[in-house]
C-alpha cells in the first residue's frame, strides 16, 4: 500500500485460560525483512494494549503502554509519518488514546494482521474480525 492507511478489527482471545503474553496484533511495515522499520498494536493475553516500533531499520524496537485493559477493538492508522492508536472498550465509536508516534516510511509498504502464542509447543487460537482496512487516514471505524 501507499499514502494514509486505516486498519482496525475486533479481537477476542477463545480460551479465557490462555497464557498471559500471547496477542493479536495489527501492523504496519515498510518491507518484509526481519529488522524493517514498522508500527505495531497489540492486544495481550490479559488484555495490555501496547504500540511497538522500530524507528529505522535494524534499530531496537521501541514500545507505548497504552493504559487501559480490555479493549474489544483496536486500530492503527498511519498518516503521513505518524501512527497512533485507537480503542473502543465497549462497541462506542474508536477513540484515539495517546499521541501518535513517527515512523518515516519510503514509498510503498506492507498491512497486516498476526497472532503469536508465544509458547511454541502450545496450540492457542486469537480472532480478529470485523477487519476495516482503508487506503486513507481518518477512517477507524
Amino acid at each position: 500500500m501507499s499514502g494514509d492507511v486505516s486498519l482496525a478489527a475486533d479481537i477476542a482471545f477463545p480460551d479465557k485460560e490462555g497464557y498471559a503474553d500471547r496477542k493479536a496484533i495489527l501492523i504496519i511495515r515498510q518491507s518484509l525483512e526481519d529488522d524493517s522499520k514498522e508500527a505495531m498494536v497489540a492486544l495481550h493475553g490479559a488484555g495490555l494494549i501496547h504500540l511497538a516500533y522500530r524507528p529505522e531499520k535494524g534499530a531496537n524496537m521501541k514500545e507505548m503502554r497504552v493504559d487501559q485493559k480490555g479493549a474489544l477493538r483496536l486500530g492503527i492508522e498511519k498518516r503521513g509519518n505518524a501512527f497512533a492508536v485507537f480503542t473502543s472498550m465497549n462497541g462506542e465509536p474508536m477513540k484515539q488514546f495517546g499521541e501518535p508516534i513517527q515512523v518515516p516510511f519510503k514509498g510503498p509498504f506492507y498491512v497486516g494482521i498476526g497472532f503469536c502464542s508465544h509458547l511454541p509447543d502450545k496450540a492457542d487460537t486469537g480472532i480478529l474480525s470485523n477487519v476495516v482496512l482503508e487506503n486513507t487516514a481518518g477512517k477507524i471505524r
